[in-house]
């Protein structure tokens, strides 16, 4: 009997997890404390956050053992992270509407992204968590996209709590993955083992027959 291969990746799972949940929660408070945030700042901020998770997902995609499908759906949700980071870099002062599509943008394309993969992929520790951090992240953006934003403030605010919830839940996840990583790892050393010995013992068996 086959089980299915570990991924490569597994033990820097948590690890991404973990920094992804860190820097969200780190951003939403820094962006929710910061009364009378500007478009420029708040630009850098949500830049950034864009960065390193288009970064994140492109690495995922060509690393995970995910169908081919949620391969693509990581790739093209970091690329898209990715070009969403460079056009707030760029575009600093632009209205406050235009910040909250690229923000919604961002949240909804790493949501469907994270949701298939995890979906896609029954050998990935801590599936159920990345399920729903995924349809976090998916409703975060849809609320954004649909609400009316008449300052930078509120703008700010609703993002803000949006990724720290978001953030909570990354962290959670990810020492919800390093404890099923722990238990899979293992698994997956005893029954590479036993193959091998099993291996072994079926050609010693065969070497004795030809050789009487």
């Amino acid at each position: 009997m086959t089980t299915p291969a570990v991924p490569n990746l597994l033990p820097h799972l948590w690890k991404s997890a973990l920094v992804s949940g860190v820097l969200a929660v780190a951003l939403g408070v820094a962006v929710v404390a910061w009364p009378g945030i500007s478009i420029a700042v708040a630009a850098i901020f949500f830049g950034a956050y864009l960065l390193v998770t288009g970064i994140q997902q492109v690495i995922f995609a060509f690393s995970l053992d995910v169908s081919a499908g949620g391969r693509v759906l990581l790739f093209i949700s970091g690329a898209a992270s990715l070009i969403l980071a460079v056009l707030a870099f760029r575009h600093l002062y632009d209205a406050v509407l235009l910040m909250a599509i690229w923000i919604a943008v961002g949240f909804i394309f790493r949501g469907v992204a994270t949701t298939v993969s995890a979906i896609s992929d029954p050998t990935l520790p801590g599936r159920g968590w990345n399920i729903f951090v995924g349809i976090i992240s998916l409703i975060a953006g849809v609320v954004v996209l649909a609400s009316p934003f008449e300052s930078m403030a509120t703008l700010a605010l609703v993002v803000g709590i949006w990724l720290i919830v978001i953030g909570v839940m990354e962290v959670v996840a990810a020492f919800g993955i390093r404890s099923t990583t722990k238990k899979v790892e293992p698994k997956a050393t005893k029954e590479d083992t036993a193959e091998v010995t099993a291996s072994e013992a079926s050609e010693a068996s065969e070497a004795k027959e030809t050789t009487s």
